[in-house]
């Protein structure tokens, strides 16, 4: 039987087991998937060591970007972004090579790419993994990115710089933080949400809960409003090509 993993700390929000699980029974696939919780990536070779049917992993949060040197290589696109979020595992012997690729870029793209007629400017609120990929994605299209960030070296904006002309001026608001995922579902990015109008675009790559205080504030003010679960699943289904590929 072959394994399939998630390595992340924390685990508790985890999309993918539960979705490749439901995939492997209702495909009749002869395969499992895991979820393995560490909270340093110096544990990654004991979980390949010890897991010797493990064929290919997913990579979330806080690992996107510092999966990288870990890796034996890295697929073009996800080497341009500095972003990592599928992993396929070659043995040999008692040795292996990690080959990385992102398929969030794939997913963000599919879900939000109807949505972006006519606007040229988005805010992308985080600097992680996922932030990389929505930049990457949105600024192929044309659209001109800021991104923001708590600390004052690592975005265009932090949360306090953001003004109501900056929300007016940027009509794609991405939230690519885990800020609002259950469950503290009662959180929201600290942005000025009144100067939101109808003409807004607001995705929050968060699928849990279906709808965040972040969409919620943006519904009531007329935007259109999107959540990650397409571009979960779109990037789950990618992942799993790759995996089929190697």
């Amino acid at each position: 039987m072959r394994k399939f993993g998630l390595i992340g700390y924390p685990l508790s929000h985890s999309f993918s087991k539960k979705y490749f699980t439901d995939k492997f029974e209702s495909e009749g696939i002869d395969a499992e998937y895991c979820n393995f919780q560490i909270e340093s990536l110096q544990d990654l070779n004991d979980i390949i060591k010890a897991e010797t049917e493990l064929v290919g992993l997913n990579v979330t949060i806080p690992y996107k970007t510092s999966i990288i040197p870990f890796l034996t290589s890295v697929a073009p696109c996800a080497k341009s972004i500095q972003s990592v979020n599928t992993i396929c595992i070659n043995r040999i012997g008692n040795s292996w090579n990690l080959t990385g690729s992102n398929t969030d870029v794939i997913g963000f793209k599919e879900s939000i790419e109807p949505h972006v007629k006519g606007h040229n400017q988005a805010l992308i609120l985080g600097t992680g993994g996922s932030a990389k990929a929505a930049f990457h994605v949105l600024e192929e299209m044309g659209i001109e990115c800021n991104s923001v960030s708590r600390r004052p070296d690592e975005g265009d904006f932090t949360y306090d710089d953001l003004t109501v002309a900056d929300i007016w001026e940027h009509s794609i608001i991405v939230n690519c933080t885990p800020i609002g995922m259950f469950p503290n579902i009662d959180a929201a990015p600290d942005i000025p949400y009144e100067s939101i109008t109808p003409e807004h675009v607001l995705f929050d790559m968060i699928y849990n809960p279906a709808e965040t205080v972040f969409l919620k504030n943006g519904r009531k003010r007329g935007a259109t409003t999107i959540n990650g679960l397409q571009m979960l699943e779109r990037q789950a289904e990618e992942s799993w090509k790759i995996w089929n590929e190697m």
